[in-house]
């Protein structure tokens, strides 16, 4: 990618990328969800993605979205444009339509059918202990250079140390909508509807890391859900 001197929005664009084989990735949903939430607000939101990605240096993903893990550097610029463009309100509820589309994309092409049913014939907690050794597999396609780790609970606990998406940001609240909806849809999903996640640390805020709790207690469900 060609050096480009610019710092815009607080995204650093002067310094090279690194060679290809030392790159840490991160799968692309994190990228072109957002670009795919932004859409669903019509022209107004094309042009908001336009402004986002031409900001992120990564324009050429509104016509060509990437399909491969992608460089987590260019994925954490299109977070960071996000909530430099809108206010902390619309950035946390844009990041978190787009970790519901991903996760959705997760349901539909990467979770076999047969461990769909079989999850959600499941208690809770048996559900939960099932499904939390996959997200450990697959980590490193959300969390990059992170590290994660998890707790069974209930609830269970997400710490994910050296998230790519915030690193460099400062704020007084967390930050990691995208990570907290992707799992909040996949527990409610495949554990229980009542599941909910709240993000109570961030690195973002000055904390060690970024810690996600998942419940799916102390909430009625909804009619519609949990088969037997």
């Amino acid at each position: 990618m060609t050096n480009v001197v610019a710092t815009t929005a607080g995204i650093d664009r002067s310094a090279p990328l690194a060679a290809a084989d030392t790159i840490a990735r991160i799968g692309p949903n994190a990228a072109t969800q957002v670009l795919a939430a932004f859409r669903i607000g019509g022209e107004q939101g094309e042009a908001l993605a336009k402004q986002v990605f031409t900001t992120a240096g990564v324009a050429e993903w509104l016509h060509h979205p990437p399909a491969a893990m992608v460089d987590e550097r260019l994925v954490g610029r299109i977070h960071r444009a996000v909530r430099a463009a809108l206010s902390p309100e619309a950035a946390a509820r844009l990041l978190a339509e787009a970790g519901r589309l991903t996760a959705n994309y997760l349901l539909a092409w990467r979770i076999p059918r047969p461990a769909r049913i079989a999850l959600t014939c499941l208690p809770p907690r048996p559900a939960a202990a099932c499904l939390l050794p996959a997200i450990r597999r697959h980590a490193w396609t959300f969390a990059g250079s992170g590290q994660f780790t998890s707790h069974a609970g209930p609830p269970a606990v997400f710490t994910l140390t050296g998230n790519p998406l915030c690193a460099g940001e400062r704020s007084g609240v967390p930050l990691c909508a995208w990570h907290a909806a992707v799992f909040e849809r996949l527990f409610q999903q495949l554990v229980s509807s009542r599941a909910h996640v709240s993000e109570t640390e961030c690195e973002a805020r000055g904390d060690g890391a970024c810690r996600f709790i998942v419940d799916w207690r102390g909430r009625r469900t909804p009619p519609y859900r949990r088969r037997r």
